[in-house]
């Protein structure tokens, strides 16, 4: 299941440097509103319902969380950032700048300020062909019809001819290199968020920890020296077994795969939490599975500190999770960074998300991506 909204915005331009505007516009909406997927070719078209010089025009595909009003909101601001001054004069006129909601999921949403889908949308060339380019299966909610159906009986017979292509934004980041990627992080980082959202975005394949259905997890927050043995011990026979189920799935070849852990997680957490004795009996046993285990391509540690995690344990609101103490969450931290330091056979980036909430804030994830990207080269 998709965790964000699929938006469709409609740019265009007829007022001074259209190129330009066009550019500055797709990447404000890239770093304010939301993560800009893919970008239709750009098009030039004759200006629809007034006479005036001829529009640029292209689509994009927007991945977010926010609700449609507050993207409405989102782009008004980006127009006017852009210096585009809204007139309250009847009919059409020539702009600089002018961004359109065109379609949010398969919504059909009536408000006073708000219409979606578009509804003249099906009468407009300049809409229909960029949104084409995107590719999208997609069928119009109120018509039942697909993008090119909906170009075929569309009535405007007006010319759109294709300018040039448009760079999108994540095209910058050659994820190509990696098949198969594992985000980790300490208890309440935000690792699996991350990793529905980064794989909604870059069409992955996910693969998630099973944690919550383990029975020894409540029990071990009360009572730790009685279970914690039994608790690693499962933890490591159940993700083993989901790391082989999961990935016997995929091609590590082909596909593009984003994990929101890595199984030598058991090791930190069993060091912390066992006994000595109980540790190297452990310790044996995962040495002969990790040999076994595919290793990621690409290994990505968030830290965040350990007030930070305090807050967001208590945010989610786990009930058996609300009691754990802070030294146990620095000696996570402390196992993970010394155990990271002495694995010279894993690619490791780590990225310090102590002051980001890359779930609200754009710009706070578009930061993890470009130290993706600086890893990347």
């Amino acid at each position: 299941m998709k965790s964000q909204h699929q938006v469709v915005l409609s740019i265009g331009s007829n007022q001074g440097n259209r190129l330009e505007n066009i550019e500055s516009c797709i990447a404000l909406i890239h770093q304010e509103v939301g993560t800009v997927i893919k970008v239709s070719k750009l098009y030039e078209t004759p200006a629809w319902g007034f006479e005036s010089d001829a529009f640029y025009n292209c689509a994009l595909l927007l991945h977010t969380t926010s609700s449609a009003q507050k993207i409405l909101n989102q782009v008004l601001k980006v127009e006017k950032q852009l210096g585009r001054i809204r007139l309250n004069q009847e009919g059409y006129q020539s702009r600089i700048i002018d961004v359109d909601v065109i379609v949010f999921d398969d919504e059909i949403i009536e408000t006073e300020k708000l219409n979606i889908p578009h509804p003249l949308m099906q009468n407009r060339n300049f809409v229909l062909l960029p949104m084409q380019d995107l590719k999208l299966e997609w069928k119009h909610p109120v018509f039942q019809k697909s993008i090119s159906e909906l170009i075929t009986l569309s009535p405007d017979d007006s010319v759109c001819k294709v300018v040039q292509d448009l760079k999108c934004p994540l095209s910058e980041i050659p994820l190509e290199k990696y098949n198969y990627i594992a985000f980790e992080g300490n208890i309440g980082a935000g690792k699996t968020t991350l990793v529905h959202k980064f794989a909604d975005d870059f069409n992955a394949k996910t693969v998630l920890e099973r944690f919550a259905d383990n029975p020894f997890l409540p029990k071990f927050y009360k009572d730790q020296n009685r279970y914690a043995f039994p608790l690693e011990m499962s933890f490591l026979a159940d993700r083993y077994q989901q790391l082989s189920d999961d990935l016997a799935q995929f091609d590590l070849f082909k596909d593009f795969i984003v994990a929101d852990y890595h199984i030598f997680k058991s090791l930190i957490f069993a060091k912390i939490t066992l006994q000595e004795d109980e540790y190297r009996l452990y310790r044996n046993l995962f040495d002969i599975i990790y040999k076994e285990m595919p290793k990621p391509d690409l290994y990505i540690y968030l830290y965040q500190n350990t007030e930070r995690l305090l807050q967001n344990i208590k945010k989610r609101g786990r009930s058996y999770e609300q009691n754990i103490q802070a030294d146990y969450l620095d000696k996570i931290n402390n196992g993970y960074l010394e155990y990271i330091k002495s694995q010279t056979d894993l690619n490791v980036l780590i990225i310090d998300v102590s002051d980001r909430d890359f779930v609200k804030k754009q710009e706070d994830y578009l930061f993890v991506l470009s130290e993706i990207q600086k890893k990347l080269g």
